[in-house]
């Protein structure tokens, strides 16, 4: 599978920030957010194609048991069943990163951080006109998200840029029909820079208290900034 980077460093976002992690970022991706903070293995997919094998031998030379597999979308890459199972099988705790929209079909999984997007997250209709259409068509999928609701544990994570999102989030939950504690619904504010970050935390933070959210900070973005390899 084509491999953008693997790397050791601090959980940033969700219920495990600040936990040591190794993560293997695969290259390429089935949406095209307007956002998107990794376009290295989105929109312009880069990286070094590697075998199961060697992914996992790489992953092992760190010491972190937790392992994130992330993306760009890590669901669509080929071989990315396998990595999860013997990444298990070596006793290592995995997380899936994955924008679900894409059913689990089994993967092997510790923890599964659901990202679905919001309309904010589509690219610009002018210019990328086609795309815009596939991400409208694709980024929301509650077939999916039930799917690896029903079968794992799961956090549900979405960035939020207005407070109009979190009326749609609410919309999205009701749509699935499932009890999910408030808790393991996290809201991130959109933003690549501590600054930007910082500017939507107020009214983020009270959304959360108001609705019982999590509020879920970017501690990788106050750590290092916004690099490859963080």
């Amino acid at each position: 599978m084509l491999i953008a980077e693997i790397f050791q460093s601090i959980q940033g976002e969700g219920e495990l920030a600040g936990v040591p992690s190794v993560f293997v970022r695969a290259s390429g991706c089935n949406l095209r957010c307007a956002w998107c903070d990794t376009p290295y293995a989105s929109w312009r997919p880069e990286g070094v194609t590697r075998s199961v094998d060697e992914i996992v031998a790489e992953v092992t030379r760190y010491p972190a048991r937790h392992v994130v597999l992330t993306g760009g979308e890590p669901m669509v890459a080929p071989g990315i069943g396998e990595l999860a199972g013997e990444l298990r099988r070596l006793g290592r705790h995995v997380t899936v990163e994955t924008a679900v929209t894409v059913a689990p079909g089994g993967i092997a999984c510790d923890l599964a951080s659901l990202s679905p997007k919001l309309l904010n997250s589509a690219p610009d209709p002018l210019q990328h006109a086609a795309w815009r259409r596939k991400h409208e068509a694709l980024r929301w999928r509650p077939d999916v998200v039930r799917a690896w609701l029903d079968a794992y544990d799961c956090q549900l994570k979405f960035v939020v840029a207005q407070p109009a999102d979190v009326e749609e989030i609410k919309g999205m939950l009701a749509q699935l029909q499932r009890e999910i504690p408030r808790h393991r619904v996290l809201l991130m504010p959109e933003g690549t820079t501590a600054a930007a970050l910082r500017a939507r935390a107020p009214w983020v933070s009270e959304q959360c208290k108001q609705e019982g959210f999590r509020y879920a900070p970017r501690l990788q973005i106050e750590l290092y900034g916004n690099q490859r390899g963080t």
